[in-house]
């Protein structure tokens, strides 16, 4: 396993899960519930950013590995998965929602790897539509977690759960979209299941 610094940032993020879950569960004598809000949010963008840099880094220091391509994605859906579950327990979004968008991070990492193993794993590469989603769901945890005055006069929460929901509708189109490219690739293949 290499260990160098885009390996290391992605180590940060899933090291920063615990600490930013428990963070939302410390009593108001420790943090009050404003403070637990904005660092939440802090943790969850600081996460988004490390998410960003080590890709970045990796290829423009030429340190890409098999192991940071494993481990980078999964790191991903920790830290939502955590972020979405945690949102639905402070009754900050819907449970069908979080359901559909962590049903779909697992179904397509699965269709991933079997893609991988049959030698076919561009044929479901990240496509734009999947960075549309992506975005749509950090502006959406982001506003979500803070929870807290941004626009006079405009919820928070409110504006949170509309970016959830475009989330969700970009997440069931980029799941049909990599479906369609995965069954290109079946079209004419015999496949042993």
């Amino acid at each position: 396993m290499p260990f160098n610094l885009p390996i290391f940032l992605t180590w940060l993020r899933v090291a920063l899960i615990p600490i930013f879950v428990a963070i939302f569960f410390l009593p108001d004598s420790l943090l009050l519930a404003d403070m637990r809000n904005i660092t939440g949010a802090v943790i969850f963008a600081l996460a988004a950013v490390t998410d960003w840099l080590d890709g970045y880094l990796a290829r423009k220091l030429g340190q890409t590995s098999a192991f940071g391509a494993f481990l980078d994605p999964v790191a991903d859906k920790l830290i939502v998965a955590a972020s979405l579950i945690l949102l639905v327990q402070l009754s900050r979004t819907e449970g069908w929602m979080a359901m559909i968008i962590i049903g779909r991070e697992i179904a397509i990492s699965a269709l991933r790897e079997w893609m991988a193993e049959m030698g076919t794993r561009k044929s479901v590469a990240v496509a734009y539509i999947g960075k549309l989603k992506t975005a749509a769901q950090m502006v959406a945890i982001l506003l979500l977690l803070y929870a807290g005055p941004i626009v006079p006069g405009l919820s928070t929460l409110v504006l949170g759960n509309v970016f959830m929901v475009l989330a969700v509708i970009l997440t069931l189109w980029s799941m049909v979209y990599y479906l369609r490219m995965a069954a290109r690739e079946f079209a004419g293949k015999k496949i042993d299941l």
